[in-house]
């Protein structure tokens, strides 16, 4: 057992993602010190007393809550590691966030516009500028435990063609034209489970008020049962389908996989179903092809179905993932068998298992073979990709920009913003050394969900992959906030047992488009 699997059994921490909203404990004083058990390593936190109400922006508030998660105000000197990290390592990933978030103005203008004057030469002149421009905040889950999991993932190569043929029979594909997009947010929640009528406006499907079944002679007009849908991705949107006069969900892997998807672009054929799946689950990957060309692809969409990956147990011992309806719920105490074999189906903190051998899939335009049973995967979520052009450094994430090895993490948007600098410490997957760097939080996925939940991107390649297989560890975080932003909600968050909250509280920290979005 390597050291790093030593510590994860000696951390005896578990991270749960539970709905509801946020509380967190009565704030000490302000000189009063806590210390955080099980963290990675064990930091000692000062929490602040709450401040006056109204103080709503970062720098001012010194904590606010979200329905998922509370942030409290800590000073840099108290973030482990700060003052030893290369966080000029971190500046061409921080750059790539302000292409994107400065077009917002406000404080992100300030913040990028200051950025561009920044001598790189000088460490001190890089962390001199974060520490006057941003104020930390230590992310904590909704019962305000500071330790969450630390898991990672890669680019992943495989071989492929772009045509059909024996060994590549299994197609990866774009984004199909007929899959429509509701919006969550403009569904009232008193019709969330009875059948509307919509229309569908390109891929957009709306809500008619004051129409009945009886109007669905008109044309453009189809019946909706909204409680076949389910709303809980951070997009806050369903995935559908026209069938007759119906709406339906959208295909289901096991659909796609026997019955083809003619509405999508085929981008290529590869080998291996799980090659495939492990792909969809990392998000982005390269296809080889014989020419010695290379396919580079990146997430595009996905079916609106829930991740339910089929998870190995661990030999009596508890199982490291949960479902919990379309959450999935990840121990970091929890350890599979073979836990040194750095095997294709170990991703993300935990390993799949593999389907059964022979599965047959659809390939649309093909003749139909009695012999299509599928893969033998059951995750019903499946993700579509599109083809990027090399960006000389990693996949395009969640913003549209490359990632940077070692820098970019992917994270729940719905407890810390897409774009902004994160701090995170835990422990190296190769020696179980801790492991203390700036990050920028670019991407997310089906697996990254809870407040304190982080994913590194370690690149490509054999010891990328490597690394990114072993990954899995307890660890805390810390987001940085632009001075002067609004936030959340200002103050503490108190819960009483069955007597709910006291305040209507967000969904998001910060609101962003098509990511964490608040209910209108």
């Amino acid at each position: 057992m390597n050291k790093l699997n030593r510590f994860n059994r000696r951390a005896n921490t578990r991270w749960f993602v539970l709905p509801g909203l946020a509380f967190i404990m009565a704030c000490a004083g302000p000189s009063q010190e806590i210390q955080l058990p099980g963290a990675a390593p064990s930091v000692a936190t000062t929490v602040p007393a709450p401040e006056s109400a109204g103080a709503n922006t970062a720098g001012q508030a010194a904590s606010f809550s979200t329905q998922s998660a509370t942030y409290v105000a800590t000073p840099f000197d108290m973030l482990p590691g700060w003052k030893t990290d290369n966080l000029v390592e971190s500046w061409s990933a921080f750059l790539g966030s302000c292409s994107v978030l400065s077009a917002r103005g406000g404080e992100w203008q300030r913040v990028c516009d200051h950025a561009r004057s920044v001598a790189l030469s000088s460490n001190d002149s890089v962390r001199a500028f974060f520490e006057n421009e941003f104020a930390p905040y230590q992310v904590r889950d909704d019962g305000s435990k500071a330790d969450g999991v630390v898991t990672g993932y890669f680019e992943p190569e495989v071989s492929g063609s772009r045509q059909y043929r024996a060994p590549f029979v299994y197609p990866v594909y774009g984004v199909p034209e007929d899959m429509l997009v509701l919006d969550a947010r403009k569904v009232s929640k008193s019709r969330a489970t009875g059948t509307v009528v919509a229309k569908v406006e390109g891929r957009n499907v709306l809500i008619e008020t004051g129409l009945n079944t009886r109007t669905m002679n008109a044309p453009g007009l189809y019946l909706l049962d909204l409680s076949m849908l389910t709303f809980d991705s951070p997009d806050r949107k369903a995935r559908l389908r026209v069938e007759g006069k119906r709406l339906m969900p959208y295909y289901t892997r096991e659909e796609i996989e026997t019955r083809g998807a003619p509405n999508a672009k085929v981008l290529a054929f590869v080998q291996d179903a799980m090659q495939l799946y492990e792909m969809q689950v990392q998000g982005a990957g390269r296809i080889k092809l014989n020419d010695g060309a290379t396919i580079h692809l990146s997430y595009a969409e996905q079916n609106g179905h829930p991740f339910r990956p089929t998870v190995a147990q661990a030999g009596g011992k508890k199982p490291p993932v949960k479902m919990r309806g379309g959450m999935v719920e990840l121990d970091a105490d929890a350890l599979e068998d073979d836990e040194d074999d750095p095997t294709p189906t170990r991703t993300r903190g935990f390993k799949l298992v593999a389907p059964p051998p022979g599965g047959r899939v659809a390939v649309p335009g093909r003749r139909a073979d009695s012999r299509i049973t599928g893969s033998g995967i059951k995750d019903p979520s499946y993700v579509f990709f599109r083809e990027s052009a090399p960006t000389g450094a990693g996949p395009l994430g969640a913003m549209n920009v490359p990632l940077s090895p070692g820098r970019s993490i992917a994270v729940d948007p719905r407890s810390t913003p897409l774009g902004f600098p994160v701090f995170v410490a835990t422990r190296d997957p190769s020696d179980g050394k801790p492991l203390r760097r700036l990050t920028i939080a670019q991407d997310t996925g089906g697996a990254i969900r809870g407040a304190v939940r982080a994913d590194y991107f370690f690149g490509s390649g054999p010891k990328a992959a490597t690394q990114a297989r072993r990954m899995k560890a307890s660890g805390q975080m810390w987001v940085l906030l632009p001075r002067g932003l609004k936030v959340a909600a200002g103050g503490a968050l108190t819960k009483t047992r069955g007597a709910g909250t006291s305040r209507e509280l967000s969904q998001c920290l910060v609101e962003t488009e098509d990511q964490c979005v608040d209910d209108q």
